[in-house]
């Protein structure tokens, strides 16, 4: 079974996800979308919040995307790159008769300088410039990128949406962004902050021919208006599902599942396995600049005990130390041995006794806005305070959370999780641009063998080294694996649940 079909189970989902949107579904109407907040930012470029992400990707598309097997596929560009037969030299074959949302046709030059921008101010761009040495036009349809040394990831990193490298107008390239200008089906007609953004049809848009394939294939524009509105409350999102005052409503508290079922105005989407919680190191300053500390906190956690807090039935949650569930290739066991769900307080303080810990507080920065994260470092705090650490616990909104995980000398443990991504190169904490900052000799050796090799099966033994070297030093803690809640109305069709919510091809049943 595919990664994405077994991360994307719901109900008879299966047969929803192989068949795509239903047939005759109805032109119009406005979907109103609770999300968890306000988003930080509308440039996805900037930042790696998968809020970000689930709203700019109605307006601000990239060169590829994912399919329903999560495999790469063109979106702006015309077909998948011609590689040279060293791995060094891509080109890229553009779509034309494409155009942005201010009316000008996107050309060879738009790309090469959105690239540009992505390599200088996007954590995964950053990550890949130092294996580019030239991104440049050949003519108005085509783009080349030279690299270094091959490179395996980067039509995966071209085509993520997280700190992504969306294609703006060559003159619209300002940082902080000003405006999100771009080519995707729906554009930004206002935003009123923790009220409402408001996406309306883009009517010049150029969709790609054929049926929808995941997050490839056709987008087709049912909707007159998709509406993101920030609901930070999990209990008042909830409410709001049920009262049918939101079309969907995204990140639940799984212990909502059993009062969605059988209700007239919303129904559950349950997304299996969805991804992970990570307690993420910061191995720049302060006290978890210290691997002997990072031990510490790993050894004196129960991830159980963390996970039945956050998840409760185990219907939703499950033990797993490996960076991928059994499902996937990546999978392996490498390194794991003896260093997960350890829950050993004697162990932690000879460690903290080792690294002269001198009870300075840890500081955790966490939001309820992800009610889980929240229940996580309740029963964490309790752990590593057992263990001789005094424990400033900072409960903030993700907005703050993700702008103060990006100053070093403000948080040493930040909470998020990740959806089980289709390449690991594309996960956040692996750059060393990304808040964590890890970066090591070990680090650099493994990560640049593994991306640095092109055929498949060498590469998922070389991650198990990477694996390896993540459970040594320990930059970040995955907790588990955990499936994902969120609920839709049952007259919203079209919708194929996915990690990233998306509302093109969807419809409202009238």
């Amino acid at each position: 079974m595919s990664p994405l079909k077994c991360a994307l189970l719901v109900g008879a989902g299966l047969a929803a996800l192989a068949a795509g949107p239903a047939l005759a579904q109805q032109k119009g109407g406005v979907v109103n979308v609770a999300t968890v907040g306000e988003p930080p930012t509308l440039d996805p470029m900037v930042s790696t919040a998968d809020l970000v992400g689930i709203i700019t990707q109605h307006v601000l598309e990239t060169l590829y995307t994912f399919d329903k097997n999560w495999k790469v596929t063109p979106l702006l560009a015309e077909k998948l790159p011609e590689i040279s037969p060293d791995g060094k030299v891509y080109t890229i074959r553009l779509r034309t008769g494409v155009t942005f949302h201010d009316g000008s046709d996107m050309t060879a030059e738009d790309v090469v300088a959105s690239l540009k921008r992505w390599t200088q101010v996007a954590s995964r761009g950053k990550q890949t410039a130092g294996n580019i040495a030239a991104i440049e036009a050949v003519d108005p349809a085509t783009v080349r990128i030279t690299l270094v040394a091959p490179y395996a990831p980067l039509t995966a990193l071209l085509a993520f949406n997280n700190s992504a490298a969306v294609i703006l107008p060559a003159e619209k390239q300002d940082n902080p962004m000003k405006e999100p200008v771009g080519t995707g089906p729906y554009k930004l007609k206002e935003r009123k902050p923790d009220q409402y953004i408001q996406l309306v049809r883009f009517d010049g848009y150029k969709s790609l021919p054929g049926e929808p394939d995941g997050y490839g294939g056709a987008r087709k524009q049912y909707l007159d208006e998709i509406r993101f509105v920030p609901v930070p409350d999990a209990n008042t999102r909830i409410e709001g599902a049920l009262s049918g005052q939101y079309d969907y409503v995204d990140a639940l508290p799984v212990e909502a599942f059993d009062r969605l079922k059988g209700q007239k105005a919303t129904e559950p989407v349950l997304l299996k396995p969805f991804g992970w919680p990570v307690f993420v190191m910061n191995t720049k300053q302060g006290l978890t600049e210290s691997r002997d500390v990072r031990l510490a906190v790993r050894s004196a956690l129960n991830m159980e005990d963390m996970l039945a807090a956050a998840f409760g039935n185990k219907e939703f949650f499950a033990l797993d130390a490996a960076m991928y569930p059994k499902s996937y290739v990546w999978s392996t066991d490498k390194g794991t041995e003896g260093a997960y769900n350890v829950g050993d307080p004697e162990k932690a303080a000879a460690l903290l006794k080792k690294a002269s810990y001198d009870g300075k507080p840890l500081r955790i920065l966490t939001s309820r806005q992800y009610e889980f994260h929240y229940k996580m470092a309740q029963v964490a705090a309790e752990y590593l305070k057992a263990a001789g650490f005094k424990v400033d616990l900072q409960v903030v909104d993700w907005a703050t959370l993700t702008q103060r995980r990006a100053d070093p000398a403000l948080w040493d443990i930040y909470i998020t999780h990740s959806p089980f991504l289709p390449e690991p190169a594309l996960i956040g904490m692996l750059s060393t641009s990304a808040p964590g900052w890890w970066d090591t000799p070990q680090r650099r050796a493994v990560v640049d063998a593994f991306n640095s090799e092109a055929d498949p099966k060498k590469r998922e033994a070389l991650w198990g080294e990477v694996q390896r070297v993540i459970a040594a030093d320990v930059p970040f803690i995955k907790i588990g694996d955990f499936n994902a809640l969120s609920a839709k109305a049952p007259k919203l069709e079209g919708v194929v649940p996915a990690p990233w919510p998306y509302f093109w091809n969807a419809s409202l049943k009238k």
